[in-house]
């Protein structure tokens, strides 16, 4: 790994602020501020917010330093750059709002489940992920995208929500372990939700959570083929979204040498694309399978080469 800054030219807060940012890993961007004194309270999704007076120090410590321009190629480049838009509605307050529509009187709920989107190890599975997939979730199910004027949004039902509250706990827990990772989701989706919910509502959420973990719901489960295509929607992202979140994806799992990522990856890639169709409900059906199976199809002939 190599950690690099820009020089001090971004203005805030009365002072000049550079970027401190790695070309593979958070985890070691984490431990290399943590050695260089950086807050946590620095960190912004992809990168540190770097005082000027600390330039210095940063670079005695190892960062390279890069003019603006090659920072952000080699920030593309990782897979861990998350885009300014989406950085926005990935923040914590603007997670909170969209919280306190959805479950105004457990602010303390989404306060944890804010803070384990935003845990310094995720990269694809982190809030980024979880604003896509509420979005797309809002698409099938007729509802405009984001947070209205923080009022609930048109046709907000009791089903609707435990949908929401599903893709909200869908991978609150992940530490990369699959079947695991789903599991000790649902689980702790029914510690934080029981005292906030009849308990049929919250064995509902629970097991739209496990619905994820191979993403086959019944024919007769409208609930759990929304969630299951809300969280695959990212399949069917435009190609240059598709290439970023292939490349989040391997920098989740940096440590795995690559034959062996690549082995593994191929194997879940042939069984997506010989599993049936990927998405259960219509809406999804007609906006993303040709654009998912085209995507995965292409990503499995570089595995190739």
């Amino acid at each position: 790994m190599t950690v690099f800054v820009d020089p001090s030219v971004w203005a805030a807060h009365g002072t000049l602020f550079s970027h401190l940012v790695s070309d593979s890993s958070l985890d070691e961007l984490h431990a290399f501020a943590d050695r260089v004194g950086l807050s946590r309270r620095a960190f912004d999704l992809d990168h540190y917010d770097v005082a000027a007076e600390r330039y210095d120090a940063t670079i005695a410590a190892g960062a390279v330093p890069v003019g603006g321009r090659e920072l952000a190629r080699r920030l593309e480049a990782s897979g861990l750059r998350v885009p300014g838009r989406a950085r926005r509605d990935a923040k914590a307050d603007a997670l909170l709002v969209r919280w306190d529509v959805l479950m105004p009187d457990a602010r303390s709920v989404g306060v944890e489940l804010v803070d384990r989107w935003h845990e310094p190890h995720r990269v694809y599975h982190g809030p980024e992920h979880l604003v896509h997939a509420l979005d797309c979730l809002a698409l099938l199910e007729g509802r405009p995208p984001g947070v209205p004027d923080g009022a609930p949004p048109p046709h907000h039902d009791g089903a609707s929500s435990l949908t929401q509250l599903a893709i909200w706990f869908h991978d609150a827990v992940h530490d990369g372990v699959a079947r695991r990772d789903e599991e000790r989701s649902a689980a702790l989706a029914t510690t934080l939700l029981e005292p906030f919910l009849p308990p049929s509502d919250v064995h509902e959420v629970a097991r739209l959570v496990l619905v994820t973990t191979d993403h086959s719901p019944a024919d007769d489960d409208a609930p759990g083929a929304l969630v299951s295509d809300a969280d695959l929607a990212i399949l069917a992202a435009a190609p240059d979204r598709y290439a970023r979140y292939v490349r989040q994806v391997r920098a989740e799992y940096s440590s795995v040498p690559d034959e062996t990522f690549r082995a593994g990856r191929a194997s879940v890639l042939r069984g997506l694309l010989g599993s049936g169709a990927l998405y259960r409900t219509e809406p999804a059906v007609v906006r993303w399978e040709h654009a998912a199976r085209a995507n995965l199809t292409v990503e499995l002939a570089g595995l190739a080469d």
